[in-house]
Formats: structure tokens, sequence, C-alpha cells
């Protein structure tokens, strides 16, 4: 049997990331109180989503029991907003007694995206087809290296050939700058099945990039953070994407050191969907209307076309927010549809594969009676 790969975050997980729900809550309201008697000055995201609201129950309510002193909240509003998410941020504030103060960048979401480009399956592929299309690298570099029998002197070759194209190379080549394969990891193009093919039949023709979420959100964040001890974000691994890879500031810990000195807490990061689930229920959360109302059951950048339902949530939004899915669409239309090409690609060479294995199958079968 082949070995499946699992990251550090997955490997050297705490113990309580596997307790019951009520044990790790336990557990997660004892490391918010040490931290915040550590480093008072904290400011937390809050962003009006679910994983924000269990967030912020928990930290309030470890606070009434610890009789710690109150924390900042940063609600960054993109631009694209949902008057739902507006409105429960402002219903947060006042069930906690707390301010949540709103932010706003610089460069809006329309003026990011217009300038840099869209997101497109995932902030991974968004940045790996960015830097694709930026660099010019061929896809052909991919098929150069599957068939290199010596695949390190291949990759150091393709290198020295394209300089300053790192990243390219081993998202294109799925290896890692030692020429080791890495097929099956969340940096890679075959993350997504059968997306390279797909992108050299019907080549993009937009400009693809995540970098409306750098201008938008985190630059944002990093300007008013900075003048605080401990950054506190409702981060999930079980989100999957970015948050569940490994990074330098955090492995397997939801409390760590940043390069800045800074340091930064991520209470929910071993929550699991059933966990918040539990909590919700038992402690009567309520949500915005986004998901009570609208029935999402994602909320983050409205619109944002990482998310696979995106085109099927704005539809839910639609009646209750109508000029915010006109919005979304302008912005990221382009997205959508070439989204909806690929799932079809992919549909259809999903279907050949199972044909062709079926066929392959019969034809071993005629051998053997034979």
């Amino acid at each position: 049997m082949a070995e499946t790969y699992k990251s550090r975050v997955y490997t050297d997980r705490p113990a309580y990331a596997d307790y019951d729900p009520p044990r790790k809550f336990q557990a997660i309201q004892s490391i918010v109180a040490r931290r915040l008697k550590e480093h008072p000055n904290a400011i937390c995201s809050y962003s009006g989503g679910s994983d924000s609201d269990i967030m912020i129950d928990v930290i309030e309510n470890t606070r009434k029991v610890f009789s710690l002193p109150p924390i900042k909240y940063a609600f960054f509003n993109t631009g694209l907003e949902m008057a739902a998410i507006k409105n429960h941020v402002q219903d947060t504030a006042q069930k906690y007694g707390v301010e949540i103060e709103t932010f706003r960048p610089k460069v809006n979401i329309v003026t990011a995206s217009r300038k840099y480009g869209i997101p497109f399956v995932s902030k991974i592929m968004s940045a790996g087809l960015s830097e694709w299309q930026k660099k010019g690298v061929p896809l052909s570099i991919a098929e150069e290296y599957e068939q290199s029998m010596d695949k390190a002197a291949k990759r150091k070759e393709l290198k020295e050939r394209f300089p300053n194209c790192e990243s390219v190379i081993n998202f294109l080549c799925c290896c890692n700058s030692a020429g080791e394969p890495r097929p099956n990891i969340q940096l890679v193009i075959n993350s997504s099945k059968y997306m390279r093919d797909f992108i050299a039949e019907y080549p993009p023709d937009f400009s693809i990039s995540a970098k409306c979420c750098d201008y938008c959100k985190k630059q944002l964040a990093h300007s008013v953070q900075k003048g605080f001890d401990m950054i506190i974000t409702g981060e999930r691994r079980a989100e999957g994407g970015m948050r569940s890879v490994p990074r330098k500031d955090n492995t397997s810990l939801c409390f760590t050191e940043t390069g800045s000195g800074q340091y930064r807490l991520r209470p929910l990061y071993y929550v699991t969907d059933e966990d918040k689930a539990w909590y919700k229920d038992y402690y009567g959360i309520r949500y915005s209307d986004a998901y009570e109302v609208y029935g999402l059951t994602r909320t983050g950048c409205c619109g944002c076309p990482i998310s696979y339902k995106a085109v099927e949530d704005l539809e839910k939004i639609r009646p209750y927010e109508p000029n915010v899915v006109k919005a979304a669409y302008n912005i990221f239309g382009k997205s959508y549809s070439y989204r909806q090409q690929y799932n079809d690609y992919k549909k259809k060479r999903m279907e050949e594969d199972r044909r062709d294995k079926l066929h392959q199958d019969s034809e071993q079968l005629c051998l053997w009676e034979l």
C-alpha cells in the first residue's frame, strides 16, 4: 500500500486536537486565558463569519471567567460585503458589550482586481498561475521533467534555463527545488486534477491573481495590527487550502511568535466542523443572516471565486442583496465562467479515463480467459 503523505500540521498536532468537543473547548479556553494574561495588548480579527462567532464567544467567556481586560476587535471591510455581515458585526458588538472597529483598505477590491487579476480555483492555484502568466515559462517543461531519468539533473537544468523562476518550475513540474517529485501536495498544479492539460488547451484570457486578498485584507490587517503584542485570528486547519499547509510561523501550534516579534494566537486551529456544530448548539450561538436566512455555509469575501460554490451562493444571496451579487459578477465574472469551463473539462476527462479503464480491464479479462 502506498504511503500517504501527511504534513507536520497533522503529525505534530497537540493532544487536545483529538479531544471531544467539551474537553477541547476547555483546553482552548485555558490556552486563551494563559496567552491573554501574558500578552494583554492583543487585537482580534472579527470577520462576521461563523468561525469568528465561535471565537469571540470563547474569548469573551474566557475574559469573564478569568477577569481579563478587554481586547481590541477589528473588522476589515473589503468594499464587497453583504449587509447581513455588516449588520451582524454591529449586533455582535452590542451582544458582548465590545467595540468592533471597521477598517477599509486604501486599494479596494475593484481596483486591486483590475490591476492585478482575479482569483481562480484557490489561492494556491491563483498564485501559481499568476507567476506562470508573468514569467512565460512553457508548460512543456513538465513533460520534460516527467520523461527525464535523472530528475534532479533536469530540475537543475531547468533552473539554469529559466532563472528566477524557481516557484513556477516547482509548480508546473510538481517537484521541489531538489528535483524530488511532489505530485500530491497542495502547492503544485496537480492539486487540481487535469489543470495543466486544461490551461494548455484553453489558456485563460484574463489575468489570474489572489493579490486582491493581499491588498484588501492582509496589508490592511498588518497596518492595523502592528501596534499590538498579540494577534488573534479564527483560522482553522479544517478549512483546507493555505490554512492547512505548514509555514514558518505556524507548524503544529495554535500559538507562535512571528518574525516581527509579535505573537499569533489561532485558538480554533484544531477545531473541526463537528466541534463547531456542537459549540453552536450547546451555547446557542446565532450566526449572521447570511447563514441563518440566506442558507450559506461559509462567507469569507462575498463572491470570491476560490469558493467552488461561489455562483451557487450568489444565487442564494440574490433575493436579499441583488446589488452585491451584481457587483460580484462585475468583478469576478470571467473567473466564474472559466471555472465552469474547467469543471466541464474535468468531468469529460474523468469519464474518458473511466471508459479507458473499463476497456483495459475487459481486455485483461479476455487474456486471462484465453
